[in-house]
Protein backbone atom coordinates (compact mmCIF):
# COMPACT_ATOMS: atom_id res chain seq x y z
CA UNK A 1 0.00 0.00 0.00
CA UNK A 2 1.42 3.58 -0.93
CA UNK A 3 2.38 5.60 2.15
CA UNK A 4 -0.04 8.37 3.12
CA UNK A 5 0.50 12.14 1.94
CA UNK A 6 -1.70 13.32 4.90
CA UNK A 7 0.24 12.92 7.60
CA UNK A 8 2.67 15.48 9.27
CA UNK A 9 6.01 14.62 8.60
CA UNK A 10 4.77 13.54 5.07
CA UNK A 11 3.42 16.93 4.47
CA UNK A 12 6.24 18.68 5.65
CA UNK A 13 8.43 16.62 3.32
CA UNK A 14 6.61 17.11 0.53
CA UNK A 15 6.24 21.10 0.90
CA UNK A 16 10.11 21.01 1.76
CA UNK A 17 10.89 19.44 -1.77
CA UNK A 18 9.14 21.80 -3.53
CA UNK A 19 9.37 24.76 -1.36
CA UNK A 20 6.28 25.49 -1.30
CA UNK A 21 3.83 28.54 0.78
CA UNK A 22 0.45 28.61 2.02
CA UNK A 23 -1.88 31.15 0.03
CA UNK A 24 -3.96 32.40 2.32
CA UNK A 25 -5.70 34.24 -0.58
CA UNK A 26 -6.38 30.72 -1.91
CA UNK A 27 -7.93 29.38 1.51
CA UNK A 28 -5.31 27.26 1.61
CA UNK A 29 -5.40 24.33 4.66
CA UNK A 30 -4.20 21.25 4.05
CA UNK A 31 -5.67 17.52 5.97
CA UNK A 32 -2.70 16.29 7.46
CA UNK A 33 -5.05 13.30 9.39
CA UNK A 34 -5.37 10.09 7.07
CA UNK A 35 -8.14 8.70 9.57
CA UNK A 36 -10.33 12.09 9.08
CA UNK A 37 -9.73 11.27 5.31
CA UNK A 38 -11.08 7.53 5.34
CA UNK A 39 -14.24 8.75 7.43
CA UNK A 40 -14.46 11.34 4.50
CA UNK A 41 -14.36 8.98 1.60
CA UNK A 42 -16.47 6.39 3.37
CA UNK A 43 -19.73 9.20 3.63
CA UNK A 44 -19.65 9.42 -0.15
CA UNK A 45 -20.37 5.46 -0.63
CA UNK A 46 -18.11 4.72 -3.66
CA UNK A 47 -17.45 2.04 -5.47
CA UNK A 48 -15.45 1.14 -8.48
CA UNK A 49 -17.94 1.88 -10.73
CA UNK A 50 -18.18 5.57 -9.21
CA UNK A 51 -16.49 8.47 -10.08
CA UNK A 52 -15.53 11.43 -8.05
CA UNK A 53 -15.36 15.14 -8.37
CA UNK A 54 -12.49 17.42 -6.27
CA UNK A 55 -12.15 20.88 -6.10
CA UNK A 56 -8.80 22.02 -4.54
CA UNK A 57 -6.96 19.07 -3.99
CA UNK A 58 -4.13 20.70 -3.15
CA UNK A 59 -0.97 18.33 -2.32
CA UNK A 60 -3.40 15.39 -2.84
CA UNK A 61 -4.15 13.83 0.42
CA UNK A 62 -7.71 13.16 -0.09
CA UNK A 63 -7.09 12.77 -3.52
CA UNK A 64 -5.65 9.49 -3.09
CA UNK A 65 -8.12 8.19 -0.52
CA UNK A 66 -10.34 8.88 -3.67
CA UNK A 67 -8.52 7.42 -6.27
CA UNK A 68 -8.43 3.69 -3.87
CA UNK A 69 -12.30 3.71 -3.39
CA UNK A 70 -13.38 4.88 -6.84
CA UNK A 71 -12.80 4.38 -10.35
CA UNK A 72 -12.17 7.63 -12.18
CA UNK A 73 -11.22 11.02 -9.81
CA UNK A 74 -11.42 14.54 -12.10
CA UNK A 75 -9.77 16.91 -9.49
CA UNK A 76 -10.09 21.23 -10.21
CA UNK A 77 -6.80 22.53 -9.26
CA UNK A 78 -6.43 26.78 -9.05
CA UNK A 79 -2.90 26.93 -7.82
CA UNK A 80 -0.43 26.31 -11.14
CA UNK A 81 2.28 25.89 -8.78
CA UNK A 82 0.38 22.54 -7.03
CA UNK A 83 0.24 20.97 -10.73
CA UNK A 84 3.96 18.88 -10.74
CA UNK A 85 3.50 18.18 -6.76
CA UNK A 86 0.39 16.17 -7.60
CA UNK A 87 2.33 14.77 -10.76
CA UNK A 88 4.51 13.43 -8.79
CA UNK A 89 2.61 12.20 -5.38
CA UNK A 90 -0.19 11.08 -7.47
CA UNK A 91 1.87 9.27 -9.53
CA UNK A 92 0.88 5.66 -8.28
CA UNK A 93 -2.83 6.33 -9.35
CA UNK A 94 -3.82 6.14 -13.24
CA UNK A 95 -6.97 7.09 -12.85
CA UNK A 96 -6.54 10.82 -11.35
CA UNK A 97 -6.78 13.19 -13.77
CA UNK A 98 -6.18 17.07 -12.50
CA UNK A 99 -7.52 19.74 -14.57
CA UNK A 100 -5.78 23.16 -14.09
CA UNK A 101 -8.94 25.46 -13.86
CA UNK A 102 -10.92 27.38 -11.57
CA UNK A 103 -14.00 25.53 -10.58
CA UNK A 104 -16.45 28.52 -10.97
CA UNK A 105 -15.16 29.23 -14.38
CA UNK A 106 -15.35 26.07 -15.51
CA UNK A 107 -17.99 24.13 -18.05
CA UNK A 108 -18.31 21.42 -15.85
CA UNK A 109 -21.26 19.75 -18.30
CA UNK A 110 -18.46 19.47 -20.70
CA UNK A 111 -16.15 17.91 -18.71
CA UNK A 112 -19.10 15.29 -17.70
CA UNK A 113 -19.50 14.38 -21.46
CA UNK A 114 -15.72 14.19 -21.85
CA UNK A 115 -14.42 12.28 -18.84
CA UNK A 116 -17.50 11.01 -17.16
CA UNK A 117 -19.91 9.63 -19.37
CA UNK A 118 -18.84 6.46 -18.35
CA UNK A 119 -19.84 6.26 -14.97
CA UNK A 120 -23.16 6.40 -13.51
CA UNK A 121 -22.34 7.34 -9.83
CA UNK A 122 -20.85 10.61 -9.40
CA UNK A 123 -20.05 12.15 -6.41
CA UNK A 124 -18.57 15.80 -5.62
CA UNK A 125 -16.26 14.87 -2.66
CA UNK A 126 -13.98 18.01 -1.50
CA UNK A 127 -12.50 20.02 1.50
CA UNK A 128 -13.56 23.42 -0.07
CA UNK A 129 -11.94 26.60 -0.15
CA UNK A 130 -13.70 28.28 2.77
CA UNK A 131 -13.64 31.79 1.29
CA UNK A 132 -15.61 30.27 -1.58
CA UNK A 133 -17.79 27.38 -0.65
CA UNK A 134 -20.85 29.05 -1.15
CA UNK A 135 -20.67 30.03 -4.64
CA UNK A 136 -19.11 26.37 -6.01
CA UNK A 137 -22.20 24.63 -4.45
CA UNK A 138 -24.20 27.09 -5.50
CA UNK A 139 -22.62 26.83 -9.20
CA UNK A 140 -22.68 22.98 -9.01
CA UNK A 141 -26.34 22.62 -8.28
CA UNK A 142 -27.61 25.33 -10.59
CA UNK A 143 -25.81 23.39 -13.20
CA UNK A 144 -28.06 20.68 -12.75
CA UNK A 145 -25.02 18.18 -12.82
CA UNK A 146 -25.78 14.91 -13.23
CA UNK A 147 -24.45 14.05 -9.37
CA UNK A 148 -25.56 11.49 -6.66
CA UNK A 149 -24.90 14.20 -3.90
CA UNK A 150 -21.91 16.02 -2.35
CA UNK A 151 -19.49 15.33 1.14
CA UNK A 152 -17.68 18.19 1.24
CA UNK A 153 -15.91 20.23 4.35
CA UNK A 154 -15.81 24.06 5.19
CA UNK A 155 -16.72 26.17 8.03
CA UNK A 156 -18.76 24.58 10.63
CA UNK A 157 -20.88 27.88 10.55
CA UNK A 158 -21.55 27.57 6.66
CA UNK A 159 -22.49 24.20 7.58
CA UNK A 160 -24.97 24.90 10.18
CA UNK A 161 -26.62 27.31 7.95
CA UNK A 162 -27.22 24.48 4.84
CA UNK A 163 -28.77 22.00 7.32
CA UNK A 164 -30.72 24.38 9.33
CA UNK A 165 -34.26 24.03 9.94
CA UNK A 166 -36.88 26.86 10.19
CA UNK A 167 -36.90 29.16 12.73
CA UNK A 168 -33.37 28.55 13.87
CA UNK A 169 -30.85 31.56 13.88
CA UNK A 170 -28.97 29.87 10.97
CA UNK A 171 -32.20 28.95 8.69
CA UNK A 172 -31.96 31.64 6.07
CA UNK A 173 -31.94 31.36 1.73
CA UNK A 174 -28.71 29.38 1.87
CA UNK A 175 -30.52 26.86 3.40
CA UNK A 176 -33.80 26.82 1.48
CA UNK A 177 -32.00 27.05 -2.32
CA UNK A 178 -29.69 24.03 -0.97
CA UNK A 179 -32.40 21.90 0.97
CA UNK A 180 -34.93 22.34 -2.15
CA UNK A 181 -32.35 20.30 -4.72
CA UNK A 182 -30.72 18.18 -1.30
CA UNK A 183 -31.34 16.31 1.71
CA UNK A 184 -28.58 17.57 4.48
CA UNK A 185 -26.80 16.26 6.94
CA UNK A 186 -23.87 16.76 9.00
CA UNK A 187 -21.67 13.67 8.35
CA UNK A 188 -18.31 15.32 10.95
CA UNK A 189 -17.29 17.82 13.08
CA UNK A 190 -13.72 18.39 12.14
CA UNK A 191 -11.12 19.92 14.72
CA UNK A 192 -8.83 22.46 13.72
CA UNK A 193 -5.67 20.44 14.78
CA UNK A 194 -5.73 18.13 11.58
CA UNK A 195 -5.20 21.14 9.40
CA UNK A 196 -1.71 22.90 8.30
CA UNK A 197 -1.92 25.45 8.90
CA UNK A 198 -4.47 25.67 11.08
CA UNK A 199 -7.77 27.17 10.03
CA UNK A 200 -9.01 29.66 12.56
CA UNK A 201 -12.50 28.55 12.62
CA UNK A 202 -14.06 25.28 13.05
CA UNK A 203 -14.88 22.87 10.46
CA UNK A 204 -17.46 20.65 9.22
CA UNK A 205 -17.79 17.70 6.92
CA UNK A 206 -21.50 17.75 5.26
CA UNK A 207 -23.36 15.52 3.06
CA UNK A 208 -25.67 16.24 0.24
CA UNK A 209 -28.30 13.89 -1.23
CA UNK A 210 -29.85 15.09 -4.56
CA UNK A 211 -33.89 14.64 -3.79
CA UNK A 212 -35.79 12.67 -6.29
CA UNK A 213 -38.29 15.82 -6.37
CA UNK A 214 -38.14 18.77 -4.68
CA UNK A 215 -40.05 19.40 -1.56
CA UNK A 216 -42.09 21.84 -3.36
CA UNK A 217 -43.32 22.19 -7.24
CA UNK A 218 -42.78 26.02 -8.20
CA UNK A 219 -43.64 27.70 -11.32
CA UNK A 220 -40.25 29.38 -11.34
CA UNK A 221 -37.11 28.21 -9.54
CA UNK A 222 -35.41 31.30 -9.65
CA UNK A 223 -38.11 33.55 -8.40
CA UNK A 224 -38.79 31.01 -5.67
CA UNK A 225 -34.91 32.03 -4.20
CA UNK A 226 -35.27 35.17 -5.30
CA UNK A 227 -38.76 36.12 -2.60
CA UNK A 228 -36.43 33.65 0.10
CA UNK A 229 -33.50 36.29 -0.48
CA UNK A 230 -35.82 39.14 -0.26
CA UNK A 231 -37.17 37.77 2.95
CA UNK A 232 -34.11 37.51 4.96
CA UNK A 233 -32.95 41.13 3.56
CA UNK A 234 -33.29 42.45 7.24
CA UNK A 235 -34.05 39.43 9.24
CA UNK A 236 -35.62 41.27 12.64
CA UNK A 237 -38.21 42.55 10.35
CA UNK A 238 -41.52 41.12 9.43
CA UNK A 239 -41.88 38.89 5.82
CA UNK A 240 -44.07 41.97 4.57
CA UNK A 241 -41.79 44.65 5.45
CA UNK A 242 -39.16 42.77 3.84
CA UNK A 243 -41.19 41.68 0.73
CA UNK A 244 -41.99 45.19 -0.22
CA UNK A 245 -38.28 46.83 -0.04
CA UNK A 246 -37.14 43.83 -1.82
CA UNK A 247 -39.52 42.98 -4.63
CA UNK A 248 -39.68 45.52 -7.62
CA UNK A 249 -42.20 48.26 -6.81
CA UNK A 250 -43.55 46.43 -3.45
CA UNK A 251 -44.45 49.08 -1.69
CA UNK A 252 -46.69 50.03 -4.31
CA UNK A 253 -48.09 46.49 -4.36
CA UNK A 254 -48.22 45.66 -0.70
CA UNK A 255 -51.78 45.15 -0.62
CA UNK A 256 -50.99 42.60 -3.10
CA UNK A 257 -47.78 40.88 -1.05
CA UNK A 258 -50.60 40.81 2.00
CA UNK A 259 -53.10 39.29 -0.01
CA UNK A 260 -50.65 36.61 -1.63
CA UNK A 261 -49.30 36.38 2.38
CA UNK A 262 -52.60 35.42 3.57
CA UNK A 263 -54.08 33.32 0.58
CA UNK A 264 -51.35 30.91 0.98
CA UNK A 265 -51.78 31.12 5.18
CA UNK A 266 -49.00 32.98 6.05
CA UNK A 267 -49.56 35.98 8.70
CA UNK A 268 -47.93 39.24 7.15
CA UNK A 269 -45.94 39.85 10.58
CA UNK A 270 -44.20 36.38 10.53
CA UNK A 271 -40.56 36.48 10.38
CA UNK A 272 -38.71 35.10 6.84
CA UNK A 273 -36.80 32.59 9.14
CA UNK A 274 -40.48 30.67 10.29
CA UNK A 275 -41.03 29.90 7.39
CA UNK A 276 -40.64 26.38 5.46
CA UNK A 277 -39.41 25.90 1.75
CA UNK A 278 -43.29 24.65 1.04
CA UNK A 279 -44.21 28.42 2.30
CA UNK A 280 -41.75 30.16 0.81
CA UNK A 281 -42.84 27.88 -2.12
CA UNK A 282 -46.62 28.65 -2.18
CA UNK A 283 -45.77 32.12 -2.00
CA UNK A 284 -43.27 32.41 -4.95
CA UNK A 285 -46.31 31.12 -7.00
CA UNK A 286 -48.92 33.24 -5.64
CA UNK A 287 -46.29 35.65 -6.23
CA UNK A 288 -45.08 35.10 -9.55
CA UNK A 289 -47.73 36.48 -11.92
CA UNK A 290 -47.59 39.74 -10.16
CA UNK A 291 -44.13 40.39 -10.52
CA UNK A 292 -43.48 38.87 -14.30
Amino acid sequence: MQKDIATPIRTQEILKKYGFSFKKSLGQNFLIDPNILRNIVSHADLTKDSAAIEIGPGIGALTEHLARAAGKVVAFEIDQRLLPVLADTLSPYDNVDVIHADILEVDVKQIFEEQLKDYKDVMVVANLPYYVTTPILLKLLMDRLPIRGLVVMMQKEVADRITASPGTKAYGSLSIAIQYYMQTEIAMIVPKAVFMPQPNVDSAVIKLTRREVPPVQVIDEEFLFKVSRGSFVQRRKTIINNLQSSLPNGKAKKDLIIQALEKVGVDPTRRGETLSIEEFGKLSNELYAEFH
